[in-house]
This record gives C-alpha cells, structure tokens and sequence, in this order.
C-alpha cells in the first residue's frame, strides 16, 4: 500500500516536517518519489520510520542515525557494524534506564515523605517515625556526603 506524506505523518504519529527533514537529511534513502516530485510512502517505510523513531528515542544523534541507514542501504556486508551500533546504543540505554530508576526511587521516597508530612501537618512528623524499611536505602543514600 501507498501514503502520501500526510497519511504516512497521521500513521506514525509524526508532524510532515519531520519527515521532510528524514529526507532532506538522508534517513529515506529508499523513498519513491511520483513523476512531479511527490514523495510516495509504503509499508516498508513505516516500518523504517520506527526503527529510526526508536533509534531517535535511545538518543542516537540524527548523523548517526544516518550512518546506520547509509550501512543498510549497502546491504548484509555491513550487518555486523549494524549490530555493533545497536549494542552501543543497547549498552546506553541501559544505563539511562538505571539512572531513570534511581531517580524514581528518589520520587517514590520523597512523594511518601510529603505525603506523610501533609497528613501530619508538618514535615517536622519525620523527626518522630521510622522510615519504611523500602526508603531506607535511598534516605542512607541521600544523607550521604
């Protein structure tokens, strides 16, 4: 099946722009274009348009992203720096994902805080009650210098 670029925009979630600037960067190498210029989407291409989404969203930087496709459009002699820019990418995100969840134990820690401090009336509650045995980790971690 075909799109044009504003059916293709509405299916990936994405604003027109964004796909003319893909183009206009070189992250479509493979789009069809009609005989007066029209830039003519297929199936395929959306299933592009999410590996560069996702790839977008690990935080792999545009030019990268365009390395990547220039490796694809050589074909399968490029398959292991493929696979060797995913696992980098993999390896960052994984770290980023034990940043996010440190930061959430944080949140959770300071949400009951003030929840508990709300309820009490004053944050001077905390002088007085046993921080729950699931905060305790992150408060030690919070106090220290």
């Amino acid at each position: 099946m075909s799109y044009t670029i504003g059916q293709i925009a509405k299916k990936a979630n994405l604003p027109p722009s964004t796909l003319r600037y893909y183009d206009k960067e070189g992250l479509l190498p493979f789009l069809f274009r009609s005989a007066k210029g029209i830039r003519i989407f297929t199936d395929k291409d959306f299933e592009l348009l999410r590996i560069i989404d996702c790839l977008k969203k690990a935080g792999m930087p545009i030019r990268e992203i365009k390395h990547f496709m220039d490796l694809a459009a050589q074909g399968d002699a490029t398959i292991s720096e493929r696979l060797e820019l995913i696992r980098q990418r993999q390896a960052m995100v994984t770290i980023q994902i034990a940043q996010l969840q440190q930061t959430l134990e944080i949140l959770n820690y300071k949400a009951w805080y003030y929840e508990t401090a709300l309820k009490a009336g004053s944050c001077a509650i905390h002088d007085n009650i046993e921080i729950p045995k699931k905060f305790r980790p992150v408060y030690r971690k919070l106090k220290e210098k």
